[in-house]
């Protein structure tokens, strides 16, 4: 209606213009205005265009290599040729643990405490440690003769007295232990000797290990 007002204030109007051409003119001039402001209603309004925001960083995606082809199955190495099983040929270092201690130590006592075995030990001829064992290479003996180098081992069964049968398992439990026995004192160097109560007995081991013979000795101290 602001628009229409103007329009109907213009010169022609004023001057007392004919009538008829003044409602023309109104109603051109409001037609106009409508249409130019119909025109800007439906033209669209232009938002302004918003600040571009950063465009976050992309880090590069690191290439992945391929994975290294499996081997063929008909490619696969052959295994070499075994080692012998045979120990290699040429001298075997010994340690100082490995060497035999052949240095005689005196024990204090007899192992055993058997009363009557105590006392044929003790009175072996020129037994040099009488009233105990003597230590070499890791065993106890029971005398030692340091003249002739010579170590005892003595047997005390009353033997005459025992079955055939007890005879026989005595001397074949007997003979391994006592070549045992004599390995270790030949080891150190030392002779070896058995003491026994009987001939019977004496006959028993040198049937049984002949190997024994001329070291047996009949103990008639005891």
């Amino acid at each position: 209606m602001g628009l229409g007002v103007c329009v109907l204030a213009a010169p022609e109007i004023i001057v007392g213009a004919v009538i008829i051409t003044g409602v023309v003119a109104v109603g051109f001039a409001i037609k106009e205005a409508l249409d130019t402001y119909a025109e800007k209603r439906g033209r669209p309004q232009v938002r302004p265009v918003p600040e571009s925001r950063p465009v976050p960083e992309v880090k590069p995606v690191p290439e992945s290599r391929p994975a290294p082809p499996k081997p063929s199955p008909k490619k696969r190495p052959k295994p070499g040729p075994k080692e012998p099983d045979f120990p290699p040929i040429g001298p075997v270092e010994v340690t100082e643990r490995d060497r035999p201690r052949c240095e005689p130590v005196p024990v204090p006592y007899h192992l055993g405490g058997n009363k009557l075995h105590d006392k044929c030990a003790d009175r072996i001829p020129n037994n040099n440690f009488p009233g105990g064992d003597v230590f070499v290479n890791g065993k106890n003996f029971d005398a030692l003769q340091l003249a002739t180098r010579t170590l005892w081992e003595v047997k005390t069964d009353n033997f005459d007295i025992y079955t055939d049968d007890l005879q026989d398992i005595v001397v074949k439990s007997q003979v391994p232990k006592l070549r045992h026995e004599r390995a270790l004192a030949l080891a150190c160097g030392f002779d070896f000797h058995i003491g026994v109560r009987s001939e019977a007995h004496k006959e028993a081991l040198e049937d049984e290990a002949p190997d024994f013979q001329g070291h047996i000795v009949v103990m008639d101290w005891c």
